[in-house]
């Protein structure tokens, strides 16, 4: 089969690989769409020492199951495997597990193949009438749904009381306003330093996009909620910044470091900062169901790529001329 293959920092190469044999409880999926994800970009930068060349990256995926009793299934494919029997997975908390293991990081290689080995109980039926594309923003989505559903545990007001910032407007930080629009919050500001992307925000919903710095910025300490969907020091310093007194700060974004977060104003305005990771199983369900049903919007802000020009799509997104939240390859 093809694949993309990181072989080192700012390296992708389009190659022949084995194709996947199936284990116990496994099947192989032929993968119709994948996504590019912040994570894989990291990768690709060298900066994620999870994730050593060579190695097949990706794990935003959905296509069609060709092994086991199931084959010809349409599936969207959970990336996250769990062992099932610590604490954390006995008490549905899967995404904790201390042995969770994530496609595309060894020893599984990802989704950027012609195909895919998952285990079985990974590949989650989706409708018919839901497209690959939308259905590979699956994962991302669910990161999204349970960064919001983590949120909304800490705060003082139901989520449809609260103003609410999302800082990064890439697929997560405009997820993260989705959810939070499908939840019914109050009003919602993205910040966003790439015009092209405010833009691409801002027809996404009934948001207010506003670059970081300038006059639309929301006031200090008004803020209910704050998703830090970058995790870089500008984003965290601009988190405390916004957040209100006994406000929350969900930080999602991956990026190294953690300069930046003002732990005087925590300490003494009794803000709640919580980091957030991954999805329940059951949270990867509803997200599929809620693409299926329309209630995420229209999710027509991903731009559609072929897998062999994967290398490119990495350079233009490293670039920063990309205008579209997230860019789906398609094998």
């Amino acid at each position: 089969m093809k694949a993309l293959l990181y072989t080192g920092p700012h390296t992708l190469e389009w190659r022949d690989q084995p194709e996947p044999t199936p284990g116990n409880d496994e099947v192989v999926v032929r993968v119709d769409a994948v996504g590019i994800c912040g994570s894989d970009m990291h990768a690709y930068h060298g900066q994620d020492s999870r994730r050593p060349p060579p190695l097949v990256l990706g794990h935003e995926a959905a296509g069609v199951v060709t092994s086991g009793p199931n084959a010809g299934a349409r599936v969207a494919v959970n990336p996250l495997t769990t062992c099932g029997t610590c604490d954390a997975c006995l008490d549905g908390r899967v995404h904790l597990c201390p042995s969770r293991q994530l496609i595309s990081m060894p020893p599984r290689p990802g989704a950027f193949a012609e195909l895919v080995r998952i285990p079985e109980r990974n590949a989650v039926p989706m409708p018919d009438s839901l497209d690959f594309t939308k259905a590979a923003l699956t994962e991302p989505l669910a990161v999204c749904l349970h960064a919001v559903n983590h949120g909304a545990r800490h705060l003082a007001c139901p989520v449809s009381a609260a103003r609410c910032v999302v800082l990064g407007a890439g697929a997560i930080g405009l997820g993260c306003a989705l959810v939070l629009a499908m939840q019914g919050a109050r009003e919602i500001f993205i910040g966003e330093t790439n015009a092209a992307r405010r833009r691409t925000a801002a027809r996404a919903g009934d948001f207010r996009c506003y670059a970081p710095g300038g006059a639309d910025e929301p006031a200090a300490s008004s803020i209910d909620l704050v998703i830090d969907a970058v995790g870089a020091v500008p984003t965290r310093v601009a988190a405390s910044r916004l957040v209100k007194p006994g406000g929350v700060i969900v930080h999602v974004g991956l990026l190294p470091g953690s300069d930046g977060l003002d732990v005087r104003k925590v300490t003494l305005q009794e803000v709640v900062f919580t980091g957030t990771y991954c999805y329940t199983p059951l949270e990867f369900r509803d997200t599929l169901h809620a693409i299926a049903d329309g209630r995420l919007g229209a999710l027509d802000w991903f731009e559609e790529r072929p897998l062999a020009a994967g290398p490119q799509a990495f350079r233009d997104i490293d670039a920063g001329a990309v205008a579209a939240a997230k860019v789906v390859l398609r094998p």
